[in-house]
C-alpha cells in the first residue's frame, strides 16, 4: 500500500458498473476459516526452509482481506462453499506473491520452470491418481483444494478447470521472460496473455462451482459462451490493472499492466492511458451484455437446451455479473490497491443519483450509442497508406501464367462469373473483375515453390472464399435474413464428407465450388486432417454470421472482439491450416501446435494480414459497401479520432504484430523446441512452417499493392453499391428519425 500522502499517478476514472454489489452474510466465518487454513498449509508460519516467512504476515493477510473479496464476488454462496472459494483465492494470491519474490525478482527462469512443472501433478482429473508428496505451501494448498473441489463436478468441468489453472501457473514464465528482457507487450498480445496469467478464466470456472451449476458441455466451446468468459476475464483484468498500476509499476517493477501497454504503444501520458483502459473495460462489459441478450436465445434453441440447462446457464451468467460488481467493490476497499477517492468513482452500480449525476448516465449512454450511430456510404477519400514494416521476402511462382488461365476456366465452370440465380440485383463477378482481383497472383506470391497443381488448388480455395465473402452479405445482409443464413452455413458441411462419400446436389455456385475443392483436397489427407480442415472451413463461414449479426444491429464491433473474429473473416485461420497440412504439418508434433508460442505466432500472422487488408480496402468498404467491419473505423470510434490517426494506429499495431512474430521465432520457438526435446526432423518441419507464414505475409503485401480489388474507379464501375434496406415495421420509426439528422452527411 502506498505511503500516506503519496501522490497517485493518475485520478481514477468513472467506472461503468452496471450491476449492484452485494455482500455475503457468511463473511466473518470465511475470514476466520481462511486464516486457519493458511496456517494449516504453511502460508502463514511456514515450517523452516519451506518458504520465506516475510512473504505474508498475519497482518498483511488481514489487510488484503480475501474473504471480503469472495463475500462480494459470491454473495449467495453458503458458508462452507464461501470458505472453499476463499481458500482458493488466498492460495492464488499467495502463489502470485510467492512467485514474485522467489522467481521474478531474482529472474530465475530455470528454477521457475522446475517449480511450475510439478504443480499440475497435484490436479489429477482422474481422482484415482495419487499425487506426489507436497514440499511447500503452494503444493500443499493446491493438493488440499483440488480434492475439496472437483469430486462434485463432471469430468468435462474438471478438464476445463485443470486447463485454466494450469494456464494461470504456466504463463507466469511469460511475465518473467518479459521482465528479464525489459519487454512491454503490444496491446493484442497483452490481452491474450493476461487472460491466461491473470486468472479470470479460472475465476469464471469457480463461479460454476460456487453457484452449483455447470455450463452444458455441448455449448461450453460455442462462440457466445467463450465470448462471455473472455469479456468477463478482460473486464476483471483491466479493472485490476487500473487499481494496481501504482503497486505493480512503481513499486514492483512489473511490465504487465494495460495502462503501461497503452502508454508505450500510443505514446500518451498515464492519465490518458488509464482513461483508455477504462474505456476498453466499459466496451468489454457492454460486449458481455450484448452477447447475453442477442446471441444466447438462438444458442439455446439451436442446441435444444432443456429448461434446467437454460436456467443453469443464466445462473452462471448472474454469477459472473456478481463477480464483476463485487470485485470492483473489493478493489475500492482492499489495502492491496490504489483506491483513493474510488468510492465516488463507480457509476451505475447502485444507479447514480443527485445533482450532476444525470450527466454521468448520459455519458455512458453516449459511449454505447456511438457504436450504433455510424452513417454508411460516406465519402472518406483515398487512404494515404503508410510505409509498412515487412521484414520478410518472397518470390513469384513460375506457374503463375498457367494458373491465371486455369483459374478463369474453373471459376466459369463453378458459376462464379455471370448471373446469380434467384438473387435480384446481384450479377456475380464478371470475368473482368476476376482478372482484376488476380487471385492467382496472390497464390503465386504466397506459395512461390508450389507445384502447378498445388498452386491451382490454393488459388481455387482463395477464390471460393473471396467469392463467398462478396456473395454472403448481398444475399443475406440486404434482407437481414439470419435464419436463412444459418441454413446456408449449416448445409455446407454436407459438401465436406469425412469419408469422401456422396454429397447432395449443389444449389448454388458456392456449394458447387466447395464440393469440387473438397474432393480435390481431401483425397490426399488423413481422416484426422480432414476433420481439422472441415472444422476450420465451418468456423470461417460461421464468422460471416457474426458479421451479419452486427449488420442487423448496425453495431460497430468492440475492438477486441473485432480483432479475434477478423482472424476468421479474413481467412487467416484457414490459410494456417493449409500450411500445416501435408508434408510440412506432419513433421510438427501436436504438442507444438497446441503450445502458446505457436498460437502467438499464428495470431500475429493473422492480425498482420487482416489489418493490412483493412487499410487497403477502407475507402471501398466505407464508400461503396457501407461496411462496419473495418479496424480503421473501429479505431476511429474507440479513440474518437480522425481517419489519418486511425490509419497510423492500425499500421503501428501491424508493425508490433510483425515484430512479435519475429520475437517468437527468435526466442520462444527455440526454447519450446528445447523444452520438448524436438527431433531434427521436427525442428526442420517447424522451420519450414514458419518460412511459409513469412512468405504469406510478404505475398499478401505484394498482392495488395497490385490487385484491382482495391482500385476505386474500377470498383465503382463494376460493383455498384449495395444499399441495405432500411428497417420497417413497428418500432422502427426511431431508426428513421436518426436518418433525418444524418442524411445530409452521407455524401
Amino acid at each position: 500500500m502506498k505511503a500516506e500522502g503519496e501522490q497517485q499517478p493518475f485520478e481514477l476514472p468513472d467506472f461503468y458498473v452496471p450491476w449492484p454489489a452485494r455482500l455475503n452474510p457468511n463473511l466473518e466465518g470465511a475470514r476466520a476459516h481462511s486464516k486457519e487454513w493458511a496456517r494449516k498449509v504453511g502460508i502463514l508460519d511456514p515450517p523452516p526452509g519451506e518458504a520465506d516467512p516475510n512473504i505474508w504476515s498475519e497482518a498483511k493477510l488481514d489487510a488484503m482481506d480475501y474473504a471480503l473479496l469472495c463475500a462480494y464476488t459470491h454473495p449467495e454462496a453458503p458458508g462452507p462453499e464461501l470458505d472453499l472459494i476463499t481458500d482458493w483465492y488466498v492460495w492464488v494470491f499467495y502463489f502470485d506473491d510467492h512467485f514474485l519474490e522467489t522467481y521474478k525478482r531474482p529472474q530465475d527462469q530455470v528454477g521457475a520452470k522446475k517449480y511450475l512443472d510439478r504443480l499440475p501433478l497435484f490436479m489429477p482429473v482422474d481422482l484415482a491418481t495419487t499425487p506426489p508428496e507436497p514440499t511447500n505451501p503452494v503444493e500443499r494448498g493446491l493438493a488440499d483444494l483440488w480434492y475439496r473441489t472437483v469430486p462434485s463436478k463432471s469430468v468435462a468441468w474438471r478438464r476445463r478447470f485443470f486447463e485454466s489453472t494450469k494456464n494461470l501457473l504456466d504463463e507466469s514464465t511469460w511475465e518473467l521472460s518479459n521482465i528479464s528482457g525489459q519487454r512491454v507487450s503490444n496491446p493484442i498480445e497483452y490481452i491474450e496473455m493476461r487472460r491466461k496469467v491473470g486468472g479470470a478464466p479460472w475465476s469464471a470456472d469457480l463461479v460454476e462451482h460456487a453457484v452449483f451449476v455447470e455450463v452444458p458441455d455441448r455449448i461450453a466451446a460455442s462462440r457466445p459462451m467463450l465470448v462471455l468468459k473472455d469479456t468477463f476475464s478482460d473486464s476483471v483484468h483491466l479493472r485490476n490493472d487500473i487499481f494496481s498500476y501504482q503497486r505493480e509499476i512503481q513499486e514492483e517493477g512489473e511490465l504487465s499492466n494495460a495502462i503501461l501497454v497503452m502508454e508505450r504503444f500510443l505514446d500518451v501520458d498515464t492519465q490518458r492511458a488509464a482513461d483508455l483502459v477504462n474505456d476498453l473495460l466499459t466496451s468489454r462489459l457492454q460486449q458481455f451484455e450484448n452477447t447475453a441478450c442477442t446471441e444466447l436465445p438462438s444458442l439455446f434453441e439451436e442446441h435444444a437446451l432443456d429448461p434446467i440447462e437454460r436456467a443453469h446457464v443464466l445462473t452462471y451468467i448472474r454469477g459472473l455479473q456478481d463477480w464483476q460488481s463485487g470485485g470492483h467493490e473489493w478493489h475500492m476497499r482492499s489495502s492491496r490497491y490504489m483506491n483513493k477517492g474510488s468510492s465516488s468513482n463507480s457509476l451505475l452500480a447502485k444507479g447514480p443519483t443527485g445533482l450532476g449525476t444525470s450527466a454521468a448516465r448520459l455519458a455512458f449512454g453516449l459511449k454505447r450509442w456511438k457504436n450504433f450511430s455510424h452513417v454508411p456510404y460516406q465519402r472518406v477519400g483515398p487512404t494515404t497508406l503508410p510505409d509498412f514494416y515487412m521484414p520478410f521476402s518472397t518470390g513469384t511462382n513460375p506457374h503463375l501464367d498457367g494458373a491465371r488461365q486455369r483459374l478463369k476456366e474453373w471459376a466459369r465452370r463453378m458459376g462464379f462469373t455471370g448471373p446469380v440465380p434467384h438473387v435480384v440485383g446481384h450479377s456475380g463477378w464478371t470475368e473482368r473483375e476476376l482478372e482484376a482481383i488476380d487471385i492467382a497472383y496472390f497464390s503465386a506470391r504466397c506459395s512461390p515453390d508450389a507445384s502447378a497443381d498445388a498452386l491451382d488448388l490454393s488459388a481455387g480455395w482463395i477464390t471460393w472464399g473471396t467469392y463467398g465473402d462478396d456473395y454472403f452479405p448481398v444475399v443475406y445482409g440486404s434482407t437481414r435474413d439470419m435464419a436463412g443464413a444459418k441454413v446456408f452455413v449449416k448445409r455446407l458441411s454436407s459438401f465436406m464428407p469425412i469419408e469422401l462419400g456422396a454429397t447432395p446436389p449443389p444449389t448454388t455456385s458456392f456449394e458447387l465450388g466447395l464440393a469440387d475443392l473438397w474432393e480435390r483436397t481431401a483425397a490426399s489427407l488423413s481422416v484426422d486432417d480432414r476433420r481439422k480442415l472441415r472444422r476450420v472451413i465451418e468456423g470461417t463461414v460461421e464468422s460471416w454470421l457474426w458479421q451479419l449479426q452486427n449488420r442487423i444491429q448496425h453495431r460497430i464491433p468492440d475492438p477486441i472482439d473485432y480483432i479475434e473474429m477478423r482472424r476468421w473473416t479474413c481467412g487467416a485461420e484457414l490459410t494456417t491450416v493449409f500450411c500445416r497440412l501435408g508434408q510440412q504439418g506432419a513433421a510438427i508434433p501436436p504438442e507444438v501446435l497446441r503450445a502458446r508460442p505457436m498460437r502467438s505466432l499464428e495470431n500475429a500472422y493473422s492480425d498482420y494480414v487482416g489489418l493490412l487488408n483493412d487499410l487497403y480496402s477502407y475507402q471501398r468498404e466505407m464508400e461503396i459497401e457501407g461496411e462496419i467491419h473495418n479496424f480503421v473505423l473501429v479505431v476511429e470510434r474507440f479513440l474518437d479520432c480522425g481517419k489519418d490517426k486511425a490509419v497510423q494506429v492500425v499500421n503501428d499495431l501491424m508493425t508490433a504484430r510483425a515484430q512479435q512474430f519475429e520475437h517468437v521465432v527468435v526466442t520462444e520457438l527455440p526454447a519450446l523446441s528445447d523444452d520438448l526435446g524436438l527431433s531434427v526432423h521436427a525442428r526442420e518441419g517447424l522451420e519450414r512452417y514458419v518460412e511459409q507464414l513469412q512468405k504469406m505475409m510478404s505475398g499478401t503485401l505484394h498482392w495488395s499493392r497490385q490487385t484491382g480489388r482495391f482500385n476505386e474507379p474500377e470498383r465503382r464501375e463494376i460493383s455498384p453499391p449495395v444499399h441495405f434496406a432500411g428497417p420497417r415495421g413497428l418500432g422502427t420509426s426511431a431508426a428513421r428519425i436518426v436518418s433525418l439528422f444524418t442524411s445530409d452527411r452521407t455524401r
